[in-house]
């Protein structure tokens, strides 16, 4: 059995007097969706900011295997090697697009610029994988040339979900993708993240604290409370036959709405 290839152990993050993660061990490995779920305020935003290097723990470390087989500490790798690292072996999802998206550049131009940050430079070689992709998330051909201030929500987030694949990563980190969304435009992303994830084999750890976008997406979950994972196993385990109290909350909570 291959190594994770993404590993925290004892990933710790306080402010001030509030823990937002607490000793959290978790991994991931190639072509597997892991959700992390929980209310407002369980820790799992920040949980996903310390697996991206976004934020440093306090205590504990993430490890990553690299495409040579090393796995190495995040810690280690210095801020030019992690930039690369999310440039071009990893993708994120942002919740809120405009965050994920240049607004003023072009949807083609949004695409190509991380192939431009790989090295490429051929002109046609860039619009053609910027166009291959815009169909792949379903926007029209017709619209490479224009900026995403003016698409939709959902355009916008198809638009996201190209510019972090475009350079064949091996994980993609998601931030409740599908939130602020109408229920019919959540269907149509939901079900382009499950096909693209399900045919590039990618690895995809999607924060949400949506119980439904967790069981359709995800192999594997883990319940957050007050900074701590409280559960975690198969995610038709987890949601069939819960085994925390909390757990057991979330789920019929659900149920009874």
């Amino acid at each position: 059995m291959s190594a994770p290839l993404l590993s925290a152990h004892g990933l710790t993050k306080a402010y001030g007097n509030r823990l937002a993660c607490a000793g959290i061990d978790l991994d991931i490995t190639e072509g597997e969706v892991l959700a992390i779920v929980g209310e407002s305020g369980s820790g799992k935003s920040t949980l996903l900011s310390l697996l991206a290097g976004e934020l440093a723990p306090d205590s504990g470390e993430v490890r990553y295997r690299m495409r040579d087989g090393q796995t190495r500490s995040l810690a280690d790798l210095g801020p030019a090697a992690l930039r690369r690292l999310m440039r071009t072996d990893w993708g994120f999802v942002r919740q809120d697009a405009r965050q994920g998206l240049r607004m003023a550049v072009s949807a083609g131009g949004n695409v190509g610029e991380r192939l431009m940050g790989m090295g490429e430079r051929h002109y046609g070689r860039i619009r053609g994988q910027a166009l291959d992709w815009l169909g792949r998330v379903e926007i029209e051909a017709g619209r490479v040339d224009d900026p995403p201030s003016q698409f939709s929500g959902g355009m916008r987030q198809r638009l996201q979900i190209a510019r972090n694949l475009v350079t064949g990563p091996r994980l993609v980190l998601m931030d409740e993708p599908t939130s602020g969304l109408d229920v019919s435009v959540q269907a149509r992303l939901l079900d382009l993240i499950r096909r693209l994830s399900a045919e590039l084999g990618l690895a995809v750890i999607i924060v949400t604290h949506d119980l439904a976008v967790a069981r359709l997406l995800s192999h594997r979950i883990a319940v957050m409370r007050a900074g701590r994972v409280i559960e975690t196993g198969l995610t038709d385990r987890v949601l069939d036959d819960p085994e925390h109290a909390y757990t057991q909350l979330l789920v019929a909570s659900v149920l009874a709405a």
